[in-house]
């Protein structure tokens, strides 16, 4: 039975295949039929290293203003882009406190400067009347009587150093007819040159001690006892310490303030500091005794940057994110740089290099950013190539692939050829 039903399978698979067989051979082509037609065509096929090819007439290239330079090896200088902050230099903001109690009043014949205005250096900001605490407001007897000796003294002090200003101004007088007494025998033979050195030395005794006398009677002429009211001293002058711009203003006139309370703030933006945050493993590769260029957000490649020099500040850094800061001092004359704001900076890579450099003039940028070069391959014929540049160096476009060193490439008219290559040319 088994036998039966095996051998009824093999007919039957047998039969199957020679079905299939003749199918397949009446489907075919059969010979003169028509052939179907090409899904896209063609007219006029162009070989891939012709796609950016350009000949010109020399008529054409004399019109374009075509110029050319050689694609040189150069020693340039390695640099890192990074983002720097804009930041005050230690000392560069004062807080200006108030040296008493008192209260405050506008300069004389002027109005306290606002929040943003350019203050000079020593420049009236604001009067502080000084006032005694209420509870000393009115002095004790025996205080009166304190104040009254004090009086007294420093007026007979002040009259003993006007004294003794005027005697050594006799002696100074007297010092010099006995110098120029000495000068006169010497220069005639008849005096010593002992006595000239004696005279010469009693002089500058008598001036040194004119000096003393006048400095001890300064310092008591600068003494100020008198009061106006009771209760209330000599108003004192607040100045700005040195130049700047108002950045906080923390009392205003009429106020009534404690000593050791903040008055206001002036800020010198001139110079500022940037600061760039380094990965720790590369600072090693940083040449930080080198100044940095300094460019805004916006800056590109053949833009003007800014030079900073290193700034000795204090070391810093940031544990969680294993940088640590470099600074650089940066000159503000025009206050365009503000503390806070962010900078690209390039740092110089230490170590000579040497790159293959050709002036940036000669790159030309694609609409997706891409970076090409036109190559001069035989008179009058352009062939437009990909390069990838490194950085840009004092106007040289430093390549990292491109055209070999010693390639002739066009550097002027560059548009001009990009621009007939596409068909809006001239």
């Amino acid at each position: 039975m088994f036998r039966f039903w095996a051998r009824n399978q093999l007919l039957l698979a047998v039969f199957m295949g020679w079905c299939v067989l003749f199918t397949g051979c009446d489907r075919g082509a059969k010979p003169g039929a028509a052939k179907s037609a090409p899904p896209s065509k063609v007219a006029t096929p162009v070989k891939e290293d012709q796609l950016n090819t350009i000949e010109l007439t020399p008529q054409a290239e004399q019109r374009l203003g075509i110029q050319f330079a050689a694609v040189e090896k150069k020693p340039v200088r390695q640099i890192r882009t990074y983002g720097g902050e804009v930041a005050l230099p230690t000392g560069a903001s004062v807080i200006v406190s108030a040296p008493v109690s008192g209260t405050l009043q506008p300069p004389a014949k002027s109005k306290m400067p606002k929040v943003g205005d350019v203050l000079a250096e020593r420049q009236p900001v604001l009067l502080l009347l000084p006032m005694l605490s209420p509870e000393r407001a009115v002095l004790t007897p025996s205080e009166r009587l304190r104040m009254a000796e004090a009086r007294n003294t420093v007026a007979t002090s002040r009259i003993d150093a006007a004294g003794q200003v005027d005697q050594a101004g006799v002696q100074v007088e007297a010092a010099k007819v006995a110098l120029e007494r000495a000068q006169r025998l010497l220069k005639e033979q008849a005096g010593t040159v002992r006595t000239v050195d004696e005279a010469q030395a009693q002089m500058s005794l008598a001036l040194k001690s004119q000096a003393a006398a006048q400095a001890r009677k300064k310092q008591l002429d600068s003494l100020e006892l008198d009061q106006e009211a009771a209760g209330i001293l000599e108003p004192l002058l607040i100045e700005s310490p040195h130049a700047g711009i108002v950045r906080v203003t923390h009392a205003l006139p009429g106020e009534v303030v404690a000593a050791g309370a903040p008055l206001f703030e002036v800020m010198n933006p001139d110079p500022m500091w940037i600061r760039v945050a380094v990965y720790a493993g590369e600072l090693s590769e940083i040449a930080v005794d080198l100044p940095a260029q300094v460019g805004s957000l916006t800056s590109k490649a053949g833009d003007k940057w800014l030079s900073a020099k290193p700034a000795s500040a204090p070391p810093t850094a940031t544990p969680l994110s294993s940088t640590v800061d470099l600074y650089y001092e940066l000159a503000n004359p025009k206050g365009y740089w503000r503390p806070g704001q962010k900078v690209n900076v390039q740092l110089t890579v230490a170590g000579p290099a040497e790159a293959p450099c050709l002036p940036w003039s000669a790159v030309v940028h694609d609409i997706q950013g891409g970076c090409w070069v036109y190559e001069s391959t035989a008179p009058h014929t352009f062939v437009r190539r990909r390069v990838e540049i490194r950085n840009v160096f004092n106007d040289l476009a430093v390549l990292e692939n491109g055209p070999a060193v010693g390639t002739k490439v066009a550097i002027e008219g560059v548009a001009e050829l990009f621009g007939t290559e596409f068909g809006f040319g001239k």
